[in-house]
């Protein structure tokens, strides 16, 4: 696992359960990733899962039942691509462990709260001394972070410290830190925007979802394909499900923005600033081109808003923007680019970027389609 519980991953409610055969006649009417193949018997697409994933993974038949149910609750089209996209990316995140053992998580759960707790000025033995108290299952919440495993364990310990101690909403309000999990290493807030249709009865909680197989695999899927581009190779989505939905796109449109206006940019996906109506670096950088492209500012505005949607490449300031961009080039400029993005985590000691993430799930991707080509 190469994410962190505390990684805030950019996001720009249950239902009825569904047939499987059902719903995979149905996956080739998608406009989501492209159909390769026609639809599939749900046994069939178990057997394509099974045979494509690593020897090592345990369950695989469990496995494959997940992600066949997520892709027919979603109707996603099981092509061999799309299947070996998903497999990629849990092996990356988890190396399919449903819950994964982060090591030395007690220590980064008790240096985040330290932390939490210098910014608002609390004394450590405070923290400390009202960790001591018994939590829910009678063990102290002390006793408790000591022995975390896994980031399921850890949000189920902040959940019930915010929910009983009044030291716990001083220090993290209503939210939980754990921001990410599951065997993708989804966001919770992805998932909770994003739960209607979960094809599961929920008897607790979408967060509790997530970190489960079945949930970390449906929301992780929806993720990863559950959006519509046009990139030309799926490294790009998996930059994407690193920095957000568009993310490689939006890079692009930055670095033609900075290549038509002469000012540097950076690449990270961002077109506005979604904590402020103040604009930011891109905004103010398109700005400046307003003139030339005929375009006020609140044009502008309002298309950069589109980010994170299909149609901001249907903006009259997208295909201007790029108009300029390959004239002055003199040739057509990449319209995908792997944002520029380094990865800060509590579980990170080494720098790690977007890129790289996506270069070593498209890695995996890779060795995936070539089994499947080979069988």
């Amino acid at each position: 696992m190469e994410l962190t519980a505390f990684s805030l991953p950019p996001v720009r409610f249950s239902a009825r359960p569904l047939a499987l055969a059902a719903l995979l006649a149905l996956a080739g009417c998608t406009s989501k990733p492209k159909t390769e193949t026609p639809a599939l018997r749900p046994a069939d697409v178990r057997a394509e899962v099974v045979s494509l994933m690593p020897p090592s993974a345990a369950d695989r038949q469990g496995w494959a039942t997940d992600i066949t149910a997520a892709f027919a609750a979603q109707q996603l089209t099981p092509s061999r691509s799309n299947l070996c996209a998903v497999l990629a990316v849990t092996e990356q995140e988890s190396n399919f462990k449903a819950d994964a053992p982060v090591p030395g998580l007690g220590k980064i759960a008790w240096k985040e709260i330290e932390r939490r707790a210098g910014e608002k000025h609390i004394p450590a033995f405070v923290v400390r001394t009202a960790l001591l108290i018994p939590s829910s299952n009678g063990k102290s919440y002390s006793a408790r972070l000591d022995k975390v495993r896994n980031e399921k364990e850890l949000s189920d310990i902040f959940d019930d410290f915010i929910g009983m101690v009044p030291m716990g909403q001083r220090l993290f309000g209503n939210l939980n830190p754990v921001h990410t999990g599951g065997p993708m290493q989804v966001s919770i807030a992805f998932a909770e925007a994003h739960a209607k249709g979960y094809p599961y009865p929920v008897s607790g909680t979408i967060r509790q979802e997530v970190f489960s197989r079945r949930g970390g695999i449906y929301f992780g899927t929806l993720h990863l394909l559950g959006y519509p581009t046009d990139y030309p190779q799926p490294l790009y989505r998996f930059a994407d499900f690193n920095a957000g939905w568009y993310a490689s796109r939006n890079a692009a449109f930055q670095q033609a923005v900075s290549q038509v206006s002469g000012i540097p940019l950076a690449l990270d996906g961002d077109l506005i600033r979604y904590d402020s109506d103040t604009p930011g670096t891109t905004e103010l950088a398109v700005r400046t081109l307003g003139k030339t492209l005929d375009l006020s500012e609140r044009e502008i505005r309002r298309a950069l808003e589109q980010g994170e949607e299909q149609g901001f490449a249907d903006t009259a300031l997208y295909r201007k923007v790029y108009a300029r961009a390959d004239k002055l080039a003199g040739k057509r400029v990449p319209r995908a680019v792997l944002p520029g993005i380094t990865l800060e985590s509590p579980k990170i000691t080494r720098k790690l970027t977007t890129a790289w993430f996506a270069n070593r799930v498209n890695d995996r991707y890779q060795r995936c389609m070539t089994k499947a080509t080979s069988s």
